[in-house]
């Protein structure tokens, strides 16, 4: 076995590596985690060796840049479930996993995939997705929910607003909170339901622009 001591990176090559986590952070943002690293090379203005030195292949460089995400999606899962309302907790996690989806594309496209290759996201969504079951499990035992509905319709929701934010958002970029609010609708038991849906609903120009925005090649 190595016992080799792992040694600092040097002062170059830890802020070409700074560079290229904040181009693959901008740019999986943008496009979504479908970039390659020949696009990361560019937008932090390296070569992609000098990518690939520092990064054996996508998955660990999606690793690097998601980690701080999923550290902060559990910190989000824990304060939910300190809350005493437990409806008011599972609206407040709903809330935080939509917004951050609405600015980052990229982030939609790490929780909808799958982990092969990504050991850290892997080792995260393990901890997050029982937290986000409990987070339901309580709310529905507190009566808030209807009894024919499961955790796993929780993740469905919160990916159907996410991919409503992305086709909203060269239009209108909170209408999402609206969509939200009609899918949580749905979660409540019989009698539980809001009397009003927060913010308007798209116009028919925002959707006929969104509807261009989408059926136009991503520019990179």
């Amino acid at each position: 076995m190595s016992t080799a001591i792992e040694r600092p990176l040097r002062a170059d090559a830890a802020r070409n590596r700074q560079l290229i986590i904040e181009a693959a952070r901008d740019l999986f943002a943008e496009e979504g985690i479908d970039v390659t690293l020949d696009d990361v090379a560019r937008r932090a203005g390296v070569g992609v060796g000098t990518v690939y030195r520092r990064f054996a292949n996508k998955e660990e460089l999606i690793d690097g840049v998601f980690q701080q995400n999923f550290v902060d999606m559990a910190a989000a899962t824990e304060a939910s479930l300190a809350n005493p309302d437990a409806w008011d907790g599972l609206v407040t996690f709903a809330e935080f996993a939509c917004e951050r989806m609405a600015v980052n594309r990229g982030l939609k496209d790490v929780l909808n995939g799958t982990d092969e290759g990504c050991t850290q996201v892997a080792d995260q969504r393990s901890i997050i997705e029982p937290a986000v079951e409990q987070i339901f499990t309580r709310a529905q035992d507190a009566g808030m929910i209807r009894s024919d509905a499961v955790p796993t319709d929780l993740f469905g929701l919160i990916y159907m607003v996410g991919a409503v934010s992305e086709f909203a958002q060269p239009v209108n970029p909170t209408v999402w909170r609206r969509y939200l609010s009609v899918v949580l609708d749905g979660l409540l038991a019989e009698g539980r339901q809001r009397d009003s849906l927060p913010l308007p609903p798209l116009s028919a120009d925002q959707l006929q622009c969104a509807k261009l925005q989408l059926s136009r090649p991503r520019r990179r």
